[in-house]
């Protein structure tokens, strides 16, 4: 087992930044795969960003170049930098892990808020 913990969420003002951490605890050396998601209001839950265990990343093309993943040497923290932010990146982000590179994530955060007004 693998539980997440996030931070950093809050309210911010539309072209703002704010950064996120997620520490992982439990069984992380089964972890390929660290990243975050998020859930708008009556949206589906969507991919954001996720980064491997060797540094490879992905990106959604909404956060392209606005929002930033990185980890630890220790592959136990991760952090998204979001930056010029808009009101539609407002939604619950998820701190996620996943066994294998590609699969939806075995492992999921409580979820912490980001709410961007305009």
């Amino acid at each position: 087992q693998v539980q997440l913990v996030e931070s950093g969420g809050g309210v911010v003002q539309a072209g703002g930044s704010l950064r996120l951490s997620c520490t992982a605890s439990g069984s992380i050396v089964s972890v390929t795969t660290m990243g975050w998601y998020r859930q708008a209001p009556g949206k589906q839950t969507e991919l954001v960003a996720t980064i491997t265990r060797g540094g490879t990343i992905r990106n959604a093309d909404s956060v392209q170049d606005r929002f930033t993943i990185s980890k630890n040497r220790a592959y136990d923290t991760v952090y998204l930098q979001l930056g010029s932010l808009k009101p539609e990146d407002t939604a619950v982000y998820y701190c996620t892990a996943a066994i294998r590179w590609g699969d939806w994530p075995n492992y999921w955060g409580q979820g912490t808020q980001v709410t961007v007004s305009s």
